[in-house]
């Protein structure tokens, strides 16, 4: 009986530590597969959080070039006499109505490039931004749009620098995050196709359990006592006591 126990109680150790690696194996892998589902949920959204921002901010750009050019109308008389005199009657030198069709342009151009058609590239912002500059530059230049009033520095002014801020959003702000979660996905997809060829080993036997040979020697020096105590005419415990 004494014999048996040292090999029972390797078996033991060896399903023990077989089990532990498997139970480490997948506790390891189950961060790297929820991160996967989580990254695999984001590339099935029709537009990333960052784009749909850009995309805000350009429709903001809109709204607020109109405002502004609203406000203009009506401080300079009758809303529908100036629309007449802007837009029927243009007058590049004087008229405001050209900054406003400058924004539903950037509008159009950018919702078209990165909100339906969800390009990847810088080119159709530096065409808008080009155009932009250009045009305002300009019309800056001519003395007669200075000449009307407060209005003639502001729009100019604030469409010039909401062009920019978009082209910075877009170059510094779009287009990395989105290559950068590109790539961590797919870090993350090769990872779980590719495991590594060397996985972790078994769990060392000595780090939990007392070797066989510890148990079988305090045996003996069990055995050998009451041994001794029966030949001295002695009692042996019944805890003692060997089956």
């Amino acid at each position: 009986m004494v014999e048996q126990w040292p090999a029972m109680d390797s078996r033991c150790s060896s399903f023990d530590s077989r089990f532990t690696s498997q139970e480490v194996g997948s506790v390891i892998s189950t961060p790297v597969s929820g991160r996967v589902e989580s990254y695999e949920v984001a590339g099935k959204k029709c537009i990333s959080d960052v784009r749909r921002t850009f995309c805000l901010f350009v429709t903001f750009d809109l709204l607020f070039i109109t405002l502004l050019w609203i406000i203009e109308l009506n401080a300079s008389g009758s809303v529908q006499t100036q629309l007449e005199k802007e837009v029927l009657h243009y007058d590049f030198h004087a008229s405001f109505f050209d900054i406003f069709l400058l924004a539903v342009f950037r509008f159009a151009a950018l919702i078209l490039a990165y909100a339906i058609c969800k390009l990847r590239h810088w080119w159709a912002i530096a065409i808008t931004t080009t155009v932009t500059c250009a045009f305002l530059i300009v019309k800056v230049i001519l003395p007669k749009l200075l000449a009307q009033g407060a209005f003639g520095y502001l729009l100019p002014i604030i469409s010039f620098v909401l062009a920019w801020i978009e082209t910075w959003l877009l170059d510094f702000k779009v287009l990395p995050q989105e290559a950068a979660d590109e790539n961590r996905y797919k870090s993350f997809v090769d990872a779980t196709e590719h495991p590594p060829l060397i996985g972790p080993g078994p769990v060392s036997e000595g780090q939990f359990y007392s070797p066989p040979e510890s148990l079988a020697e305090e045996l003996d020096h069990v055995s050998q006592t009451v041994l001794l105590l029966h030949l001295c005419g002695g009692t042996r415990p019944s805890h003692l006591y060997l089956q």
